[in-house]
């Protein structure tokens, strides 16, 4: 049997390999480079842990191929978000339900509705679709679109649903190429639009809104916007999304060749999941890696010279621009003297069980009016309101971006389809290839807002947003405040790619969610407007501790994939390094050996004093001391302002080492212990439990101990559980660790890759593959990964299925 299954593998791919795909030029009937007379089809051979290896003869039969087996390990989750893109959440799930943001902000199915229902009715992807390359589109995303599309569909009509999630459902549907491309645009804007959602349909004209009523003077309102909530939103402190990824030179591994760790931190649940598998069109593209659901190409991976990984940018992809209005119509805006009518668009959602609603979106030459976004209200007045401008509401070109990252042959190759393409919203870049160079870059879409520009055109409230948080908010009445192009771009409106923070070839190239800076601290990046983030500023915790490591892993040199490996499960806490040996002091000092709680309670913790002495600084599940100092920190970090944690202050002449010192006369500090203390002891948890006992999730009704630490422990390997104390601690994991790779280069040809997806490929709980990845991570072990075709036909548990249209 398995010389049969070996058999038809290498004829299949045999088979593919005879029909190359025709040359770029050469057009098909009806459009389309690459007829498909005889239906879609495609070979995916799965080894273990169910990671398909999809083998295509050209790209619309490659994306049936992605298509089908998305469908068949994610079925549920995806058809979810395509009721959501196409603005049907309420007719299915109720109005006052709420998404899972998985798409965009929106806080109820009604909202997310209202906005994606107006991106389809204003035919806004359509036009995209209908662009040039490299402004729009090329054939061969589009021809990878049509494809995935029908590879779903035919999935739908050759199986039945068995996931409880959506099995027998109406909502589960086929799809169409539009729906696809809907899903990518939603990606998009997820960092612009997509944040403001709410904002932008609860918009209404004084004449029919409270907004016609002076707003209170509190904070988040125009007059006195909160800075420090605005801040927060914009950054990755507390987003269910971020990342770490590190490259190294070949100067400093063991053959020179270039290394690469990618650690993105994503959802666990929802829309936003990653998908691993394997792209082969032979003799065009060959490529292993993981995309979001839904999309088209690889969004991380490697091939057999290059491996490349993201991180969430600090870069503020939308701007605001204050609108003065006409005194006689507050829907008409004055640009230069000439009043403007707003475009008005009248959406309509239908609702279960209820009647439709509709609602009108008001548009201008910026972009949408919006009356917040997030903690800031911006009300619209007789005399004021406020627009969006998101220059990703004009991009849908981060497939082909990715597209020419899988096809690159070095850095280089991945640095011509940043400049080329555009296309990356909301993400820096980091690649390591096999003749041992490294890249960093933070291309990603965004305003062209110079810092001279912000300082001529600030409004009074972007003269605060502006420096605080890149959030600027410009006189949209003065028609010299537009934002102007750069010769290199591919839109209006935007930075081109030479103005983007670069670095290559340094030793080391390192981003985990702060800015540029320091991505390597030997070579600061400087000199860039605030749009891009903040410099000579304090940097995170986790920014900190993986400065620290990955610089002294380039100091000694040598390194290997194993490595990589090791430093993904060390599962370090830069917060206990800093401060568990102060807290452990100031806890032993207390008088009487007892700390006041938040409730005026007295409470005991001299066992807590000794737990955190001996602790070993580690989120490991073993770890003893780990959950105590987790809650201790939360508590403490909660309750004391930053500027009042440490003794000694962030000084941006040493950045990586403060600041430091912990202040243990706040009184906070002991109000924290004691509720941590008291807190475990309700919920009947040992002070000194190792982590792992309860920090798990339950699959297949089985607990599977987690080690990994929160985004305020700064832990490289991030896990941000759910705090349930009755059911015994952290139940489950909201976001942390996604898809790990660790890749390296032999000189062979076949990648020496290691990878792991956390939470498994199939969300559906019948499916085999819904937690054997889990278990992996549990136990700080990754997959040997199968690339060249002898590994694949050599693994234990290959199965070959050629999947066809009919």
């Amino acid at each position: 049997m398995r010389n049969r299954l070996r058999t038809l593998a290498l004829a299949g791919v045999a088979l593919l390999a005879t029909a190359a795909p025709p040359p770029p030029g050469a057009a098909a009937a009806g459009g389309s480079r690459y007829p498909s007379a005889g239906g879609l089809s495609a070979v995916i051979r799965f080894t273990e842990y169910g990671i398909p290896h999809i083998v295509a003869k050209d790209y619309p039969d490659l994306g049936f191929g992605e298509g089908w087996a998305q469908a068949a390990d994610q079925v549920c989750t995806l058809a979810d978000g395509f009721v959501t893109v196409r603005g049907e959440r309420s007719r299915y799930f109720g109005a006052a339900a709420a998404p899972d943001q998985s798409l965009s902000s929106a806080g109820s199915n009604l909202s997310s509705d209202l906005y994606f229902a107006g991106v389809r009715d204003a035919g806004t992807v359509e036009k995209l679709l209908r662009r040039p390359a490299p402004a729009g589109p090329s054939d061969q995303v589009r021809e990878l679109m049509r494809g995935w599309a029908a590879g779903y569909d035919a999935w739908l009509r050759q199986h039945r649903v068995r996931d409880p999630a959506c099995a027998g459902r109406p909502w589960v549907r086929p799809v169409t190429t539009l729906d696809v491309a809907r899903r990518s645009y939603a990606l998009a804007v997820l960092g612009g639009q997509g944040k403001a959602v709410d904002g932008i349909t609860a918009a209404r004209p004084p004449a029919d809104s409270p907004a016609a009523r002076p707003a209170p003077a509190a904070h988040g309102t125009t007059d006195a916007p909160d800075t420090t909530g605005l801040r927060a939103f914009f950054s990755q402190d507390g987003s269910d999304m971020g990342s770490n990824a590190v490259a190294f030179r070949g100067s400093t591994t063991a053959n020179g060749r270039g290394l690469l760790l990618g650690n993105p931190h994503y959802p666990w649940a929802g829309g936003r999941r990653f998908w691993e598998s394997q792209v082969t069109i032979p003799g065009e593209l060959d490529a292993s890696g993981a995309s979001l659901l839904g999309s088209v190409t690889l969004s991380i991976g490697h091939n057999s010279r290059i491996a490349w990984s993201h991180t969430v940018a600090t870069g503020v992809p939308m701007n605001l621009h204050q609108l003065t209005l006409d005194p006689s119509d507050p829907t008409v805006y004055l640009v230069g003297g000439v009043p403007e009518r707003m475009t008005r668009r009248r959406v309509t959602v239908p609702v279960q069980g209820g009647s439709d609603v509709t609602r009108t979106q008001w548009w201008t030459r910026y972009g949408p009016v919006l009356t917040s976004l997030g903690p800031l209200r911006l009300p619209w007045t007789a005399a004021t309101a406020y627009a969006l401008n998101d220059p990703n509401a004009a991009n849908l070109r981060a497939q082909d971006t990715a597209l020419g990252f899988s096809r690159a042959t070095g850095v280089d190759g991945v640095a011509r389809s940043l400049r080329r393409t555009q296309g990356l919203p909301w993400t820096n870049t980091v690649a390591a290839d096999a003749a041992g160079h490294t890249l960093y870059s933070q291309s990603q879409v965004l305003p062209r807002i110079t810092d001279a520009l912000a300082r001529r055109c600030s409004t009074a409230l972007g003269r605060t947003t502006y420096p605080a948080t890149g959030l600027a908010v410009l006189d949209g009445s003065r028609a010299g405040c537009a934002l102007g192009r750069d010769p290199d771009a591919v839109q209006p409106g935007v930075f081109g790619p030479s103005a983007m923070p670069t670095l290559k070839d340094a030793p080391c190239v390192e981003n985990s969610n702060d800015s540029a800076w320091l991505t390597n601290a030997d070579h600061p990046l400087t000199g860039y407007p605030r749009i891009f983030g903040p410099t000579a500023t304090p940097r995170t915790l986790r920014t900190r501790g993986a400065i620290e490591d990955v610089s002294a892993m380039a100091a000694h040199g040598g390194l290997t994939v194993g490595d990589l490996q090791r430093r993904q499960f060390a599962d370090r806490a830069p917060a206990g390094a800093l401060a568990a040996a102060d807290t452990a002091r100031a806890c032993a000092a207390l008088p009487h050996g007892t700390a006041t709680s938040s409730t005026g309670k007295a409470v005991d913790v001299t066992a807590a004093c000794r737990v955190i002495r001996s602790w070993d600084r580690t989120m490991r599940a073993g770890s003893r001391g780990a959950l105590l100092f987790d809650r201790f920190w939360r508590q403490l970090t909660d309750g004391v302002p930053p500027q009042r944690l440490w003794r000694v202050p962030f000084s941006a002449a040493d950045p990586v080492a403060t600041p430091n010192t912990l202040d243990t006369s706040e009184p906070g500090f002991g109000r924290a212990l004691a509720d941590a203390v008291g807190e475990l002891r309700a919920a009947g948890i040992p002070l000194d439990a190792p982590l792992g006992d309860h920090q798990f999730v339950v699959r297949d009704g089985r607990r599977i101990p987690l080690g990994g630490g929160t985004e305020r422990l700064g832990v490289w390997n991030k896990v941000e559980g759910v705090w349930d104390a009755a059911r015994g601690g952290y139940t489950e994991v909201s976001t942390g660790s996604s898809f790990l790779q660790a890749v390296g280069f032999d000189g062979s040809g076949c990648p020496v890759a290691r990878t792991l997806l956390t939470y498994a490929q199939s969300s559906d709980p019948n499916s085999p593959h819904h937690s054997d990845q889990t278990r992996l991570f549990s136990a700080g072990r990754m997959v040997r990964e199968r690339f060249c075709e002898r590994d694949i036909l050599a693994s234990p548990q290959l199965r070959v299925v050629r999947v066809a249209e009919r």
